[in-house]
């Protein structure tokens, strides 16, 4: 049974230095991380839980996470400065409320939104900062067919074909509020908001749209495809270094 202050935090991190969000032994990931710095501030281990795992390499602008604590001397919001005071520069504490006991960041989320950033430059070589938080297109694609696509996954949808390997969920059905791609300037955007995802399910989602929109598949096609939930119909696994957990909602 949890005991003390149910803390919530908003956290930023750069992916590029991390071996994803959970937990690991021998390799730095953005959950050992954090939980290093609280058991600095506590003198004992804190578990953080966190609203579900970002790859290596991936992003987050927008990523939950809560623990329970029994210091009662400071206000909620303190949390932001003490923490941020402990971690590195590649993660940052947002914003740390209170909430309700029950919480839990993982199963009372609604739904997450996670923003792929491209950048098409057919010919200009990217910037450093640049290359180390978007994709490289060195074409411009059709926004209208990638929608074509991306309103195919509307609703409730079997999502078997965009899982990755060792995915372990017992159902595979996932229910998509949103997919769809837009430009700003040269950078095409790509935004998927679900109830959650599999494994490398929004870099699989993303490579297969673009790889099928290169060769101007129509729509029924992916159609076809998706509804296969063959994996190997499916187009590439995008690398992550684009991709950016946005937002979890409540």
């Amino acid at each position: 049974m949890n005991e003390g202050r149910n803390i919530k935090l908003t956290i930023a991190y750069d992916g590029a230095g991390f071996c994803g969000w959970q937990r690991q032994d021998s390799e730095r990931t953005v959950q050992g991380v954090i939980e290093k710095a609280l058991e600095k501030m506590h003198g004992y281990s804190v578990n953080l839980t966190g609203s579900g795992r970002t790859d290596s390499g991936v992003h987050a602008a927008g990523q939950t996470a809560n623990f329970y604590t029994n210091i009662d001397t400071i206000q909620p919001e303190r949390f932001t400065h003490a923490l941020n005071s402990l971690l590195p520069s590649d993660v940052r504490v947002i914003q740390a409320e209170e909430a309700d006991g029950n919480f839990h960041a993982r199963f009372s989320a609604k739904a997450r939104l996670y923003r792929y950033q491209f950048i098409c430059s057919p010919l200009r070589p990217l910037l450093p900062h640049e290359n180390r938080y978007n994709l490289r297109l060195f074409r411009y694609p059709r926004v209208e067919l990638l929608n074509a696509y991306g309103r195919l996954l509307f609703g409730e949808t079997d999502c078997s074909v965009f899982a990755g390997a060792g995915d372990t969920s017992k159902s595979k059905n996932r229910y998509v509020y949103s997919a769809y791609f837009y430009m700003e300037k040269n950078s095409l955007i790509f935004e998927i908001r679900a109830n959650a995802f599999l494994r490398n399910m929004v870099r699989s989602v993303a490579g297969t749209f673009l790889y099928y929109e290169e060769k101007t598949a129509p729509p029924e096609k992916l159609r076809e495809i998706i509804s296969s939930g063959e994996r190997s119909r499916a187009g590439p696994t995008l690398p992550p270094h684009g991709l950016f957990l946005w937002k979890v909602e409540y």
